[in-house]
């Protein structure tokens, strides 16, 4: 490109940034309108993991993506959209009226977005206005009944907006939707639809049901409960559908189920503490016997690094130096020194070394080893105020999750918008914590899904296990006490376990005695080699017939 084309271009870009500015300096936008930032750009530290899952794809929506050239193309289908949409306007409305109105809430719209939106008002109301029209085609895909559509969708469509929802464009472009950075107010789509219906025929129930519709099918929680009074009072009032997506699967006060139900299990456990008192004694016996038998394990450590044997040990392999000729001295001593090696290697050995977590996971069991000590995995129809363990009956309650191929983006963009909202209790995030630290094989995958905790249609228990695996990132430390407490009761029952004891106790002072069996195998070593010299000089079968 000429300089000269391009210097151009920075100043006019320079001037239009100067007139949007002085412009809404000007207007005086006041924040008592109660309009909150909801729009936001997803924080570096999780861009960098996976870019193509916060990036859309497909479509963009909204200002964010608008000029990526490679997904530009899509423009001419949104207009098609627009136009079709335009048609059904009731009263006699037209796309350039809603453009109108757009204009005038120029400023309430930009407030919606963290990020200055460098465009003018024009540009930017007509932006909103057909992708609103887009949003809305596509949307009617998801309507409980299909003679509330809208229109129906042409054959030029067709291959991007199905309603049998089973073609791969129309699952790229809901997942492209469902990003954060692709958002647009809801305000607008159904300032749109309005016009698309006429007062008595109670557009925003039909707006709302498309919604539940669109919820049902994206949600990997499918099993939360959405009354119809929720769905008419608060489905409209959310910021955008990543936000009506977070609200259903997150409660407003986090997890009061649970701690309800923490309180009432530990009152079920005390209850039942008289009753089995015989089970608790016999716990407490074979814990005491545990703790006798270590005690010649560790008597033999103490002897065994005493220098006094060390001593001992040493003798005969110096008194065998000073009879030995300089060639023998020397195998000798290699064979030692081979010893000597392996013990440094046999020692070096950590067996957690090739399964250490990950920083940002947390200290938690695996499934496998939590079913190896017997518990329980139990699903539950809920959301996630439903997550809780019994100590008492070793029973770990998750509620069921679906996935599929998109609820990787889905779950991503679900944490990225609960870190930039940044609530006092970030649960879904921490959730996704739990589900990485208690998922690292595909072993893990497989027994939650014969549980029926995880609902697989992706293509193999591998590809679930990558997918916790592979969301590691975390914005800062999330603390939910009540999921925590969970946590904390998991892991004191796992290493409370007497399979777990005799593990730990296996592992320090049998596995850790690495270098002295070591040691006591280069002994024998050496000791067959004096053996083997002696008898060629002295003739040893002699010996033995005598």
């Amino acid at each position: 490109m000429d300089p000269h084309q391009l210097n151009y271009k920075v100043q006019l870009h320079d001037q239009e940034w100067v007139i949007n500015v002085s412009r809404i300096l000007e207007e005086g936008f006041d924040e008592k309108d109660g309009v909150c930032v909801s729009i936001f750009t997803v924080p570096k530290s999780l861009m960098s993991s996976k870019q193509e899952a916060y990036v859309p794809q497909v479509v963009a929506i909204g200002p964010y993506h608008r000029r990526k050239p490679e997904i530009f193309e899509m423009e001419r289908c949104k207009l098609t959209s627009a136009n079709r949409v335009q048609k059904s306007f009731k009263r006699q409305s037209k796309l350039h009226h809603l453009v109108q109105t757009l204009e005038q809430n120029d400023i309430t719209i930009r407030a919606c977005y963290h990020s200055f939106l460098d465009y003018d008002k024009a540009t930017l109301a007509w932006m909103f206005a057909i992708d609103a029209s887009f949003l809305l085609e596509f949307l009617q895909t998801y309507s409980a009944k299909k003679e509330t559509s809208l229109v129906r969708i042409s054959s030029k469509m067709n291959h991007l907006i199905d309603y049998t929802r089973r073609k791969t464009s129309h699952h790229a472009i809901l997942r492209d939707i469902i990003m954060l950075e692709n958002q647009i107010p809801l305000f607008l789509l159904k300032q749109v639809h309005s016009l698309c219906y006429d007062q008595e025929d109670n557009p925003d129930q039909i707006l709302s049901f498309m919604l539940l519709g669109f919820f049902r099918e994206l949600s990997p929680f499918v099993h939360v409960i959405i009354n119809d009074s929720y769905l008419q009072e608060e489905c409209l009032q959310k910021a955008h559908l990543l936000d009506l997506l977070y609200s259903t699967i997150v409660p407003e006060e986090p997890l009061m189920d649970l701690q309800v139900n923490v309180e009432k299990e530990e009152a079920n456990e005390e209850e039942k503490g008289d009753k089995n008192w015989f089970l608790r004694g016999l716990i407490a016996i074979l814990n005491m016997l545990l703790y006798i038998n270590t005690i010649p394990i560790k008597l033999m450590e103490k002897i065994f690094n005493s220098k006094i044997l060390m001593f001992i040990l040493m003798l005969p392999y110096n008194c065998f130096l000073h009879f030995c000729n300089s060639n023998q001295k020397d195998a000798v001593t290699q064979v030692v020194s081979s010893a000597k090696n392996l013990a440094e290697e046999m020692g070096s050995i950590n067996p957690d070394k090739d399964k250490s977590p990950l920083v940002e996971e947390i200290a938690i069991p695996s499934v496998s080893e939590l079913s190896k000590i017997g518990v329980k995995f139990c699903r539950t129809k809920g959301g996630l105020g439903t997550i809780s363990f019994k100590r008492c009956s070793g029973k770990f309650y998750l509620p069921i999750i679906h996935l599929d191929d998109n609820s990787e983006v889905v779950l991503r963009n679900l944490v990225a918008y609960e870190a930039s909202i940044a609530p006092e209790a970030m649960v879904f995030t921490r959730y996704t914590e739990l589900m990485n630290g208690i998922i690292d094989t595909e072993e893990d995958a497989r027994i939650l899904r014969e549980c029926g905790i995880v609902v697989n249609r992706l293509k193999s228990d591998e590809e679930v296990a990558n997918l916790w695996n592979g969301m590691t990132k975390s914005v800062r430390i999330t603390k939910v006490p009540n999921l925590d407490k969970v946590i904390e009761e998991v892991n004191g029952y796992y290493l409370g376990s007497w399979k777990v004891k005799m593990k730990r106790t296996m592992k320090k002072y049998l596995f850790g005695s690495w270098p002295f069996l070591a040691f006591i195998a280069a002994n024998l070593l050496l000791l067959m080699s004096a053996v083997d010299a002696g008898c060629s000089v002295y003739n040893c079968s002699k010996w033995f017939k005598s």
